[in-house]
């Protein structure tokens, strides 16, 4: 069993139907892994500007799964505008 923690940084202006437009998108990128836990950490202050933006929604992801993460997963991240930034990481 592997486990991951996937935390993004949204796009602030955003509202909560287009937000969690994004989520799902992101969920259904993760096919095969499952979502043990999801936290909205809240808008917080970027220390910089990132693509025009001076704050982002951030969010946590635990997931679990026996498949790791997609090939393609960093690419699709990175075509989507409403994505600030991400991170990925393998617990076990």
């Amino acid at each position: 069993m592997r486990l991951y923690e996937f935390a993004v940084v949204l796009k602030s202006s955003l509202n909560d139907t287009q937000r969690k437009k994004v989520v799902d998108s992101l969920k259904t990128m993760l096919k095969g892994l499952k979502v043990t836990k999801e936290e909205d950490l809240g808008q917080k202050n970027l220390s910089y500007k990132i693509k025009g933006e001076t704050t982002g929604r951030y969010l946590l992801l635990k997931l679990e799964g026996e498949n790791g993460i997609p090939t393609d997963f960093e690419k699709k991240l990175m075509s989507n505008d409403d994505i600030l930034r991400h991170l990925l990481l393998r617990t076990k």
